[in-house]
């Protein structure tokens, strides 16, 4: 699988470490930077270009997702979240990776680096990764929603009352 990584100074040794252990497990890593620390860098060009290959490349039809990296991880996935055609989600936990994939069909996750040791972020990754999406009505029908919003910008009122 080809796997698009971005980050900030924050999150710059973490990618290092995960694009090493991807590359190890046989993916194919792409690095859309920053090429070398720099304290006053702006991770949203960053994150928006890897976000933009993750979509091209499924597009293309070509089996990709995305992984974004920064101090808190929220900025970076607001960032990927631009990107039209990306679900991308913050993840904190084996839970929060699995569900991202299995509920939403997520496209990239993002990890606050200075919240997680590298141990578990790659464990966070590795769970993301192999996790496939359910394709459940209910999980079909909510992204087709989100779809509809990102194409029109408008949404169908699919909420039904319950007693």
């Amino acid at each position: 699988m080809r796997i698009h990584i971005a980050t900030d100074h924050a999150g710059l040794e973490f990618s290092q470490q995960l694009q090493r252990h991807l590359s190890d497990q046989g993916h194919e890593v792409i690095d859309h930077g920053p090429a070398e620390y720099d304290a006053l860098d702006d991770y949203p060009s960053f994150c928006i270009n890897a976000a933009l290959a993750v979509a091209r490349d499924q597009r293309d039809g070509v089996e990709a997702l995305g992984v974004v990296f920064g101090g808190s991880g929220n900025g970076e996935q607001m960032s990927a979240n631009k990107v039209a055609g990306i679900r991308a989600a913050l993840v904190w936990s084996d839970a929060t990776a699995e569900l991202a994939r299995e509920h939403n069909d997520a496209n990239v996750i993002s990890i606050g680096a200075r919240q997680h040791p590298v141990a578990d972020a790659i464990r966070f990754i590795d769970r993301f990764i192999a996790t496939p999406f359910s394709g459940d009505e209910r999980h079909v029908r909510r992204i087709g929603q989100m779809g509809e919003f990102e194409r029109t910008g408008t949404i169908t009122d699919r909420h039904v009352d319950r007693p």
